[in-house]
This record gives C-alpha cells, sequence and structure tokens, in this order.
C-alpha cells in the first residue's frame, strides 16, 4: 500500500528501538525530529527536502497514557494528531486557535489505515489501543491539567511533544501521517519511579516488528 515511510523519532532511544523492530528494511528511513514540536516540524521538513519521494510520515515514540485509555506497555495509535495548548486562555476556560478562527490544532489521519495498523499488533501479543494523541510543549504534571485535557479532547489516549510537528510538517506536503506511541508513564503528577521506559521502548520494538510483515506493503 505504502512505498517509502518515513519514520520520525524525538531521541536516539526511541529511534533504535524502531530500528530493531523494522530489522533490514530499507522502505523505512527513520530519522531524529528533536525534542518539541517546533524541532520537529523544522526537522521533518528537512528530512522530506532532502530525500523526498515519501508515501507516508510517522511519528514515533514513547508517551505518556491517560488512565482509562493506555496502561504503561500499552501501544496507542492516533486517531487524531492535536495540539493541545495551541490557543488562549480566558477567563471562561481555554479556547482553540480553531474556536478563535486563526487556523486548526487537529491534524487528521487516515483512519482506514490506522485501523488496519491496530488490527495487525492486536493480532500479536501487544496491547493496543486507539485514540486522539495529544502534543503538547510543556508534558503535563498535575492532576488539575489532566483533568483539564481529558475534558478538552474526548477520548484523549496519549501526549507527546513532537506529533503534532511531524504531522504539520506531514500536512504541507500533502502526505498522510500516523502516531504511534508506546506508553512508559501515566500522564499526571510527575512520579520517575513509577516510570517503565524499558518495557515502553520494547513495546515500540515489538509494534514496528509486526508492522514489517506486509501492513504496510
Amino acid at each position: 500500500m505504502y512505498g517509502k515511510i518515513l519514520v520520525m523519532t524525538a531521541v536516539s532511544a526511541e529511534r533504535d528501538a524502531v530500528l530493531r523492530g523494522l530489522g533490514e528494511n530499507d522502505r523505512f528511513d527513520v530519522k531524529l525530529a528533536g525534542v518539541g514540536p517546533v524541532a520537529a516540524a523544522v526537522n521533518t521538513t528537512t528530512a522530506l527536502f532532502e530525500a523526498g519521494g515519501y508515501d507516508l510520515v510517522i511519528s514515533a515514540g514513547i508517551a505518556g497514557g491517560f488512565e482509562g485509555r493506555a496502561d504503561i506497555g500499552n501501544v496507542v495509535v492516533s486517531t487524531a494528531i492535536i495540539a493541545a495548548d495551541l490557543g488562549v486562555e480566558t477567563p471562561d476556560g481555554f479556547s482553540s486557535v480553531d474556536e478563535l478562527g486563526f487556523g486548526t490544532s487537529r491534524i487528521g489521519v487516515d483512519k482506514l489505515l490506522a485501523r488496519r495498523v491496530v488490527d495487525a499488533l492486536k493480532n500479536s501479543s501487544i496491547v493496543v489501543s486507539s485514540g486522539p494523541i495529544v502534543t503538547v510543549s510543556t508534558a503535563t504534571g498535575t492532576a488539575e491539567t489532566t483533568a483539564e485535557l481529558t475534558a478538552r479532547v474526548p477520548g484523549v489516549a496519549a501526549e507527546g511533544m513532537e506529533g503534532y510537528g511531524v504531522a504539520a510538517a506531514a500536512h504541507a506536503r500533502g502526505l498522510p501521517v500516523l502516531e504511534i506511541r508506546a506508553i512508559s508513564n501515566r500522564v499526571g503528577p510527575r512520579d520517575r519511579s513509577a516510570w517503565r521506559i524499558g518495557d515502553a521502548l520494547a513495546s515500540l520494538e515489538a509494534a514496528f516488528a509486526r508492522l514489517t510483515e506486509g501492513l504496510l506493503s
């Protein structure tokens, strides 16, 4: 279905996990996006201009999962990629750029592709769910912000810092985009002792190993 695929990860540990999963598969290019949506947009744009010929862009890595939607070690496949804090605060609450009429904070994904990815992962040992994945510039660290995000984005499953930047660059080139995240921690009050980064990287590796088995061919 797709020929050449660009995968963008924030840091080298995520890139290495994806590469281990892919094995010797030259249809995928895996590059570093950097941390945060701005770096991700710039580096994805650069990658798209330097190589070109891509049919699909994937933002991948580890992320925080929202309670009841994605547990630690699970994999989340995006149904939408949303810049959750792109807007303004008002006395009545948050207003997105969409509501202000200044653009959009949401980039859609190919629903058929997302469903095929979810179904493929469900047929393996990976625990997978789907839902909106939000991009933030400041990682959530309080119960209050967690509650605001879950109210603002119904069904939100995971939180990362690069997806919207990667998606914006792909969208500008007319390319389909997907976000795939393995959960290392729960979104909310920060407790580094409860993070399981190694487990999340192992899930990310397993997910990409599964996706090379004909799904994205």
